[in-house]
């Protein structure tokens, strides 16, 4: 006469077994030998196996064979072995006919206290629908990205073409005033088509700085320095990125401060340096640009921004940024300084630094 089983291992099965027949999820109980002691409906009707055909059946015999993959069955045993556990497992269903279905299988044997009458429960989920939506999703970002960077190609060979026009016009009036007006003008074009160089050449949206105010400074020296070994134009930044928005700014009053600079530091044909530095930390910046050409008159240190004065105090202004001006024995230093909580009052406006 046969053993009968611990009274755990009848209560166990009894719970296991209403829980496939309650899961909406697709559930298999196997045993011991993995064959199918219950099978969901659900089960059912997802892999077209009716109930009472899949009872005592070893899984690797359902349907037409398709559960009967080599390394499922290595991880079943060894789950049965209490070597793992699947857990999140992906493997392809075929089925002749259909198309393949990517199914996650997750498994945990369910310890009765019975080493005769061990059972695992195995789920499944199908997620070919998902893995499918993701891949579309995935695509279009890829075609979205290759749309913005083409984008931002044209908007920069645009940009370049006007600035073109510009510097064309200055080269051909003949009035010293309006001939400056062009060239600044087109310094400002290109300090935005640098830019958008920059954010073509990012997959992040942000732009690297230094490579940015390196490729500004190098297109207003072409337009701008007739000799550039007697007057030189450097970068000194560190390794930082700014948001699109940000760098507009940035490159605008570099562009405003380096045309100031050339203009009224290097009077007579003097020769000099002009510095571009931009140093980070954390939130915190300081950018300046600084010069070593005949200084500031005493008293009269904002007045020779002349022009770009407004722009540079309303892009401070946006930024939060406070404007400094020094005289720095010889030259000229103006910087804008960013900090965590920047007096409210001083922002944008010009401060002399003695």
């Amino acid at each position: 006469m046969a053993t009968p089983p611990p009274i755990t291992a009848v209560v166990g099965d009894n719970l296991a077994l209403a829980l496939v027949a309650s899961s909406d999820a697709p559930i298999l109980l196997l045993d011991g030998d993995l064959r199918v002691v219950a099978a969901s409906l659900s089960f059912s009707r997802a892999f077209q196996v009716t109930p009472d055909r899949a009872a005592n059946v070893s899984l690797f015999e359902l349907g037409s064979g398709e559960w009967e993959v080599p390394q499922l069955r290595s991880l079943l045993r060894a789950t049965l072995g209490g070597v793992a556990d699947i857990d999140a497992y992906e493997m392809d269903l075929r089925r002749p006919g259909r198309e393949p279905r990517r199914l996650v299988l997750t498994a945990h044997e369910l310890d009765y206290g019975d080493a005769g009458n061990r059972r695992l429960l195995l789920t499944i989920s199908d997620v070919t629908d998902a893995r499918l939506a993701e891949r579309l999703k995935d695509d279009l970002l890829r075609e979205k990205a290759i749309l913005f960077q083409e984008l931002q190609h044209r908007v920069a060979n645009s940009l370049q073409i006007i600035a073109s026009v510009l510097m064309q016009s200055a080269r051909r009036v003949p009035s010293a005033e309006i001939k400056s007006h062009l060239y600044d003008a087109h310094n400002r074009v290109m300090s935005v088509a640098a830019l958008q160089h920059q954010l073509a050449a990012s997959h992040t949206g942000d732009v690297e700085l230094r490579p940015y105010f390196t490729e500004l400074c190098e297109s207003i020296g072409a337009s701008m320095i007739p000799d550039r070994e007697k007057l030189r134009l450097e970068v000194e930044a560190d390794v930082a990125t700014a948001t699109a928005d940000v760098s507009v700014s940035l490159g605008l009053v570099v562009t405003e401060l380096v045309i100031n600079a050339l203009k009224h530091a290097f009077p007579d044909g003097r020769s000099g340096r002009i510095v571009v530095a931009y140093e980070a930390e954390a939130a915190d910046w300081r950018l300046s640009v600084r010069d070593d050409g005949i200084g500031m008159l005493t008293g009269d240190a904002p007045a020779k921004l002349g022009l770009g004065t407004s722009i540079v105090q309303a892009l401070a202004a946006q930024l939060g940024a406070v404007v400094e001006v020094a005289g720095t024995d010889p030259g000229t230093r103006i910087s804008l300084v960013r900090s965590a909580d920047p007096p409210a009052a001083e922002i944008g406006k010009f401060s002399v630094v003695v």
